[in-house]
């Protein structure tokens, strides 16, 4: 089972501004509100190759994830990737200038790449319960985004 999610949120702020909040990895943890903490695995600035940990509350549990920036095209779009508990996520995060301010679209995908029994059977189960919570998180994560964008 593959799954996505397509969000835009509209921010009044320019894609330069928008993208300077996106690419700022270290502030994630004082921008996004459901991330607990980054830790930071590579130096250097934001682009192709920047790893690091993000620790999410999720579902009354912390998770960490290690993430990398896949594609980056500033201050166009970007690709973040990470394996984690047998799948492949994606998250490609894309900057529009419109009306004076930014279209940010977010489309997140989620693809099983070690499918067994148990995993297509669970994921049967919390799938449809969980990308329903995911995509509560990114749009909370989207208006995070821009009420940061927004205040400089």
């Amino acid at each position: 089972m593959d799954s996505s999610i397509s969000l835009t949120q509209h921010v009044h702020a320019s894609p330069e501004r928008v993208w300077s909040v996106i690419s700022d990895i270290p502030g994630a943890e004082t921008t996004l509100s459901g991330v607990e903490s980054v830790q930071m695995l590579s130096d250097g600035p934001y682009g192709e190759g920047t790893r690091w940990k993000e620790t999410r509350r999720m579902m009354g549990r912390s998770e960490t994830v290690e993430m990398w920036v896949a594609q980056s095209d500033p201050p166009r779009s970007t690709t973040v990737k990470a394996l984690q508990g047998g799948a492949d996520y994606t998250t490609r995060f894309t900057l529009a200038e419109r009306n004076g301010g930014t279209d940010l679209t977010l489309l997140f995908g989620a693809e099983v790449t070690q499918s067994n029994r148990f995993s297509r059977i669970m994921l049967a189960l919390v799938g449809k319960i969980g990308m329903t919570m995911t995509r509560k998180a990114l749009a909370k994560d989207l208006g995070d985004i821009a009420a940061k964008a927004e205040s400089f």
